[in-house]
């Protein structure tokens, strides 16, 4: 029996018409999402379930949902969980089969049950808190100090979001001229790169820790769907081990994020971190004010206890200073009636002294006296017995040339004048 050939679109109208025969229903499918996109107001879905041990792919397939269909589901969906849809979450939706003979087989989606993914995102969640605390580090930002003057920020936010130009415009117009130095550390505060550009801002203030107080996270507005970013394992460990106190200023005030949880402070909006910040210098503030004021009363109460003691010595000090001129009167007295008899001992004994001095120096005095005129004497005699005038007297001449005695005539040559002395006169004569 010779075979039936089919043409392709008969073979794939006969598939289409086994699957409408054999599905007829529609199926609620657990599934991971490994892409999501939208086309012309359409969304188109990849499937995915992996092996729950090696998570390794053991089945794929391709969904869709038709623009009309889409517009209702995806609202209901972001307003109940908060989330988009995206690739890595996990959902439970309702599909029927559909195979087209010129596009194929595709599961067509009318409905997606939030809950299910809500439950997958707080299990999720739960699994990071409970592995920060394991790792002891959940409460670590919120045990560090916040400085008592805290005016040196680092801010990781986006440079083009309002929440960011709320802060800054509150910080610089603050009702009581507080000066803040603000930094800012540019980073995508939604999508799937928020959590490596806010680790890489958090880095980047690592670096110059020296140089800031604290660390302020601020996102403001936005869709709630864009706080998934915030949900992350690494980020949540980033900022629980961040040396600096991290506020977060999210902008949600009835959600909060992993990051919230683990911040140092957390507030609602950017507006609320700076109000808080400005609060905080504030009561700072406050309390140099009411210190200054408990020092100048402290001060003042200390002043006048110290006038009425004053006061009250100034009365005595007449009469203390009477007795105490007394008291010093009667020991001068004493000292100089002392000194007085000291001064006549002494001099009495030095007196005495003399007395014995001069027995003993007039004899020693006469002795010498005596015994250097004896010497006297005999250096005249030596003196007479060598004068020249009595060598002269005897019939002795001395001849002298320039003044000086001539004892050797080879001291003169021809022309000298010498003169020679003789008993009664001088004779001058020339060397010829």
């Amino acid at each position: 029996m010779p075979f039936k050939i089919l043409t392709l679109y008969e073979l794939n109208t006969l598939v289409k018409e086994t699957i409408e025969i054999s599905f007829p229903n529609e199926y609620w499918v657990e599934a991971e999402l490994s892409e999501v996109r939208e086309v012309r107001g359409h969304c188109y879905m990849q499937l995915i379930q992996k092996d729950i041990h090696s998570n390794v792919p053991i089945a794929q397939a391709s969904a869709k949902c038709w623009k009309s269909q889409w517009m209702e589901i995806r609202p209901h969906f972001e307003q109940s969980t908060g989330q988009r849809l995206r690739p890595g979450l996990k959902v439970l939706i309702q599909v029927y089969p559909q195979f087209h003979e010129n596009f194929g087989f595709s599961w067509i989606v009318t409905d997606i049950d939030p809950t299910y993914t809500m439950g997958d995102m707080a299990r999720k969640r739960q699994e990071i808190i409970k592995q920060l605390k394991e790792e002891g580090v959940f409460e670590l930002n919120k045990e560090l100090p916040l400085p008592l003057f805290t005016q040196r920020i680092a801010v990781i936010s986006s440079q083009q979001a309002a929440g960011f130009g709320d802060f800054m415009n509150q910080l610089l117009h603050n009702e009581y001229g507080f000066a803040f130095d603000v930094k800012l550390f540019p980073a995508v505060m939604q999508g799937e790169q928020t959590e490596s550009s806010v680790i890489n801002a958090l880095n980047q203030i690592n670096d110059a820790l020296d140089h800031f107080d604290c660390v302020v996270l601020i996102r403001g507005g936005g869709a709630v769907a864009d706080l998934s970013g915030f949900d992350t394992l690494t980020l949540a460990e980033n900022v629980a081990n961040f040396p600096l106190p991290i506020i977060t200023g999210i902008g949600h005030e009835r959600d909060e994020s992993i990051l919230d949880m683990i911040s140092n402070t957390r507030v609602k909006t950017p507006t609320a971190a700076a109000a808080f910040l400005i609060g905080r210098l504030r009561l700072v503030e406050e309390r140099i004010i009411e210190a200054q004021n408990r020092i100048a009363n402290t001060v003042k109460q200390r002043m006048n206890v110290e006038n009425m003691r004053l006061g009250r010595l100034t009365g005595h000090i007449p009469m203390l200073f009477s007795l105490v001129q007394t008291r010093q009167q009667a020991r001068l007295d004493r000292i100089f009636t002392k000194l007085r008899n000291s001064m006549a001992q002494a001099l009495s004994l030095q007196h005495h002294h003399i007395h014995l001095f001069e027995n003993r120096l007039l004899p020693a005095l006469d002795r010498l006296l005596l015994k250097e005129s004896h010497r006297l004497q005999l250096l005249k005699q030596r003196t007479d017995a060598a004068n020249p005038e009595h060598l002269l007297k005897r019939g002795y001449s001395i001849t002298l040339l320039n003044g000086k005695s001539i004892r050797d005539p080879k001291q003169l040559k021809a022309g000298d004048e010498i003169e020679t002395r003789v008993e009664k006169g001088i004779l001058h004569s020339i060397i010829k």
